[in-house]
């Protein structure tokens, strides 16, 4: 008998949409594996070892400090897969400027490499504008007219809740958006298919919610929130400890800069304590905020996209070194720097060397 939803296991798996694709990554198998479809309608998948920098330094998995060093990975790691997923398509690239040759000259590095750091810093920077010095700003107001340093970091955390919810909304009206919102609702239900412990096909995928418990968007929701109640803590104990009763913009920011990192740290604690928790009234009350916010950051997927999604899941849980032995029929390895024509015959190849479908032994959680 297929296993409800409820019924199903925990499995610390799951991935990221990208453009015209989908990123899982497995830590059992320690791989990170990508799926894209490209225009011509080929489904092509890459898959590589990553070993968790906590097996490297075990101190790096240890609570709180854990959660911080994942937010940076998965920044990092975020970018390079939007890089690579690009590159997977196959589309033609356009020429770099002579002002962009002229900067890889100077800093002898690759036209990429200079695009994705500008980009990571960009980033960042928006960020900080817009999730630290604006609800800064909103808080520094706010102190003007209360001395309740709750309902001070309460104006706060409203503040970043808007602007978060604002831009998803804003940012969704883009058409590549709103297709890798799709991709995203996808990567869930194929996540779900497999917690559920059900052959990964399109149809038993289909069937689950698109809204996950362990997603980022309910992460940042986790954050957001937290901040409040730590932010609250944090100015009582700037007064007991230095009689600071109100505080100015660029003291403030420079508090919600270094809380930064305790912040992210616990809220990690919560979403994997909540993703185990169980599904009681409670944790369900606890998970609501962050799961409706999904709803801005997921679309209902087509079968396409599930496909898509169920290849980049096979891939990661076959890993790096077995993934090319167990690909679907219409699923081709991606090669460093083939074009869409020549990764195709590629693929006829493998097609052409691939057991049937009645000899093919099934991927399953």
């Amino acid at each position: 008998m297929a296993k409800t939803k409820s019924e199903s296991k925990y499995k610390d798996i799951g991935g990221q949409a990208v453009m015209e694709g989908v990123m899982m990554q497995s830590p059992t198998s320690e791989s990170v594996a990508i799926a894209v479809r490209r225009p011509n309608g080929k489904i092509v998948v890459t898959c590589e070892r990553r070993i968790p920098l906590s097996k490297k330094h075990p101190w790096m998995g240890l609570p709180i400090i854990r959660g911080c060093v994942n937010m940076v990975t998965m920044l990092s790691m975020g970018m390079k897969t939007l890089d690579k997923s690009t590159q997977m398509l196959g589309i033609m690239e356009e020429e770099p400027t002579k002002f962009e040759k002229w900067l890889a000259e100077k800093l002898g590095a690759n036209i990429d490499k200079i695009v994705m750091a500008v980009a990571m810093v960009l980033a960042v920077a928006l960020s900080l504008l817009l999730f630290v010095a604006l609800p800064t700003g909103a808080a520094t107001l706010a102190g003007m007219a209360t001395d309740s340093r709750l309902v001070i970091n309460l104006i706060a955390g409203i503040t970043r809740i808007a602007i978060l919810i604002l831009y998803i909304w804003a940012v969704a009206f883009m058409p590549d958006i709103k297709r890798t919102f799709m991709y995203h609702g996808a990567e869930h239900k194929t996540v779900y298919c497999n917690e559920a412990e059900l052959p990964l096909t399109p149809e038993n995928a289909k069937q689950f919610s698109r809204l996950h418990p362990r997603c980022g968007t309910a992460f940042l929701f986790l954050v957001m929130f937290i901040s409040i109640l730590i932010g609250s803590v944090a100015d009582q104990l700037i007064y007991l400890l230095f009689g600071v009763e109100k505080m100015g913009f660029f003291l403030r920011f420079g508090r919600s800069l270094l809380l930064l990192p305790i912040v992210t740290g616990v809220s990690y604690e919560a979403l994997k304590g909540l993703a185990h928790a169980g599904d009681g009234l409670l944790v369900r009350a606890l998970r609501w905020p962050g799961m409706k916010l999904q709803l801005l950051t997921t679309r209902e997927p087509d079968e396409k996209m599930l496909e898509v999604a169920i290849a980049a899941m096979k891939a990661a849980k076959a890993g790096a070194a077995h993934y090319k032995e167990n690909l679907d029929p219409g699923v081709y390895v991606y090669r460093e720097g083939d074009s869409g024509e020549e990764n195709e015959n590629a693929g006829a190849e493998q097609e052409a060397a691939a057991p049937q479908d009645g000899e093919k032994d099934g991927v399953s959680a």
